[in-house]
């Protein structure tokens, strides 16, 4: 299913929704916190992403968006990446650059890790309707019938943290959460799963003893 997921966003997705998508997956950020991040919050050296702010635009015009401070104190934080995220921002840092170049001033140059590929609006950042609306056009190329969108990301992130055997308030401090009941709930039901497996192990150990 991922690699379906991946193929259909390279080949039949717009041109950065590969790594849109791939960002939101990896790292369980919010849409605002992802289109509000800015090249000089990637530290490419030290494998980090430090997330201050999100965007913010209710009126989905395209020159009046806002960028404010997260939802909470706890949304404040850095969080580590993984090399196949690094990799691919920075490709996609490269292309933007072939961008900027063809376009020249025509670029709305404000550093924007994801300001747009067409014109007119170059370089400024997406809406969030607009990455919800695209990975819905991209799940109807593909056999996946289950609804998803940008923030079902976020809880297969957290999921897949718990069944990694990260514990909670690492998982929650990675989401820049202080308090989620929705988190927890995730976190207890994979949990409980892993601790019938490890009490049925014992079991079978001492019973072949």
């Amino acid at each position: 299913m991922l690699r379906e997921r991946r193929t259909v966003a390279i080949e039949k997705g717009e041109i950065d929704d590969y790594v849109i998508f791939l960002t939101l997956a990896w790292t369980g950020l919010r849409i605002g916190e992802l289109l509000a991040l800015k090249w000089k919050d990637i530290d490419f050296e030290g494998n980090t992403i430090n997330i201050t702010k999100t965007y913010y635009n209710p009126r989905n015009v395209t020159k009046d968006y806002q960028l404010l401070p997260p939802k909470t104190k706890g949304s404040i934080r850095k969080i580590t990446i993984e090399s196949e995220v690094v990799t691919t921002l920075k490709k996609h840092k490269l292309k933007q650059k072939e961008v900027k170049l063809q376009v020249g001033n025509d670029f709305y140059d404000k550093d924007f890790v994801f300001g747009r590929f067409n014109a007119p609006y170059y370089g400024y950042p997406h809406f969030i309707k607009t990455i919800e609306n695209r990975m819905r056009s991209l799940l109807k190329k593909t056999s996946i019938n289950k609804k998803i969108t940008p923030h079902s990301l976020r809880h297969t992130h957290t999921s897949l943290l718990a069944e990694a055997g990260v514990e909670l308030l690492q998982i929650m401090d990675r989401l820049g959460h202080t308090e989620d009941a929705t988190t927890t709930q995730v976190y207890l039901h994979i949990t409980k799963d892993r601790k019938k497996e490890a009490s049925q192990k014992f079991g079978e150990l001492m019973r072949s003893l």
